[in-house]
C-alpha cells in the first residue's frame, strides 16, 4: 500500500508548528497540497518543505482521488464549511479546534460526519498528551476517589492576541478567551472525567480591557501587531459553572486580566486525593498515605502530541478506530461552549440536559 496522500487547508502558524512537521515525520504520508487564501503562503510552504503542490482555493482539490485526508488549519469561520466540503467528497478530516464558532456550525459538521461516514476528528490535541493521560488513567484506577469538582483556570496578564485582528472579530472566531483558550482546559476536563453530559450552565463573559482598542497597554501580541481599525468584539474575560452528571466544573478564564500573574492550571478534586495539572507542564498527586499527608510530582516520558495527535489520524484512517478527538465526543464541549455564552447574553442559567 502506498502512502496516504493529504493535503493542508491554511498554513497559517498552526499548520507551520504542528501539522506539516508532524505529516512529515510520519513515515506513511505524502503532503501533496499545501493550501492558502495567500498564494505567498502556500508556495513558501512548498519551498520550505521541499514537497507538495501551492494551491489558492481548495475547492481545486475536492475532486482530486489521490487526496485521502486534510487538515483544516484556518480561521474558524471557515472550518464548518471545509470540513463539509471535504466529507462530502470523500475525504477524511483533522479539523482545528475549536470545531467551529457555534454549536449550531458542529451539529451540521457532526451531521454530515454521519451521512457520509468520513473520519472528522478536531484538534483537541491535549487527548493526545502524556500527561494528560497519565492523570485519566489515575482517575479512571479510582485513586481519586469520586471527582466531584474541578477548577479550571486560563489566566494571564492583558494577553489579547492581534488586537483588532482575527482573534477579536467575533464573526471569524466566535468569540474569545473562551473559544480560544478555554476549549482547551475545558476538553482536558471533559476527557478525564469521561466526557460526562452536561445539565446546567451559568456563566459571565466580559469585554472590557480589549474596548478602548488604542489605549490598551500591553508587553507583546503573539498574533500580530494591533489593528486599531479593526474589531474588538469578543470577550477578554469569562466565568461559569456547569454542572455534570460527573463532577461540578468552574471556569475562570482571561486573555486579560489586571493581575500580572498567569494561572493556567486545572485543580481535580477527588474525595481520595487530587491533582493539580500546570497547562503544558507537570502534574501534582495530592493524597494521603499511613496516616499523613502526601505529594508527588510523577515523572514520565512526555512525547510531542502533535505527533501523537497526527499519528492516531492517520492510523484511524488505516483501521477505522474512533478516537477520543471523533466529533461524536468533541461536540460535548462545543455545546458547553455555546451554554456559556447563551448564558451571558440572557444572564440566566440555561438548561442542556
Amino acid at each position: 500500500m502506498g502512502k496516504i496522500k493529504v493535503a493542508v487547508i491554511g498554513c497559517g502558524t498552526i499548520a507551520n508548528s504542528a501539522h506539516i512537521p508532524s505529516y512529515l515525520a510520519n513515515g506513511q504520508v505524502e503532503i501533496k497540497y499545501f493550501c492558502d487564501i495567500i498564494p505567498e503562503r502556500a508556495q513558501a510552504a512548498v519551498e520550505k518543505y521541499g514537497c507538495g503542490i501551492a494551491v489558492q482555493d481548495y475547492r481545486d482539490i475536492l475532486d482530486d482521488e489521490e487526496v485521502t485526508a486534510v487538515s483544516v488549519c484556518t480561521p474558524n469561520n471557515v472550518h464548518a464549511d471545509i470540513s463539509i466540503d471535504f466529507m462530502r467528497a470523500g475525504k477524511h478530516v483533522l479539523c482545528e479546534k475549536p470545531a467551529a464558532r457555534t454549536y449550531e456550525e458542529a451539529l451540521k459538521m457532526q451531521k454530515v460526519q454521519h451521512e457520509t461516514g468520513k473520519i472528522l476528528n478536531i484538534g483537541v490535541v491535549n487527548r493526545f498528551n502524556d500527561g494528560v493521560n497519565k492523570i485519566k488513567n489515575i482517575i479512571d484506577s479510582g485513586e481519586l476517589g469520586e471527582i466531584y469538582h474541578v477548577y479550571a483556570s486560563f489566566r494571564a496578564h492583558r494577553s489579547i492576541p492581534g488586537l483588532g485582528g482575527a482573534f477579536t472579530t467575533k464573526e471569524i472566531a466566535g468569540g474569545g478567551a473562551l473559544i480560544d483558550w478555554g476549549v482547551h482546559f475545558l476538553d482536558i476536563v471533559m476527557y478525564c472525567c469521561q466526557d460526562p453530559k452536561p445539565l446546567t450552565v451559568t456563566g459571565e463573559a466580559f469585554s472590557k480591557l480589549g474596548r478602548d482598542m488604542k489605549n490598551y497597554v500591553y508587553t507583546d501580541m503573539w498574533a500580530g501587531p494591533p489593528q486599531y481599525d479593526g474589531t474588538y468584539d469578543v470577550e477578554d474575560s469569562i466565568t461559569g459553572l456547569i454542572r455534570t452528571e460527573g463532577p461540578v466544573i468552574t471556569v475562570n478564564g482571561a486573555w486579560a486580566q489586571n493581575i500580572g500573574e498567569n494561572e493556567m492550571f486545572i485543580d481535580f478534586m477527588g474525595t481520595k486525593g487530587g491533582i493539580r495539572l500546570m497547562y503544558g507542564a507537570d502534574f501534582k498527586l495530592y493524597t494521603t498515605k499511613g496516616g499523613a499527608l502526601f505529594e508527588c510530582t510523577p515523572k514520565y516520558i512526555s512525547r510531542d502530541h502533535f505527533q501523537n495527535e497526527i499519528d492516531a489520524f492517520v492510523r484511524c484512517i488505516q483501521t477505522g478506530e474512533k478516537l477520543p478527538s471523533h466529533i461524536d465526543t468533541v461536540i460535548i464541549t462545543a455545546q458547553i461552549m455555546q451554554a456559556l455564552y447563551d448564558s451571558s447574553d440572557q444572564h440566566q442559567e440555561i438548561r442542556v440536559g
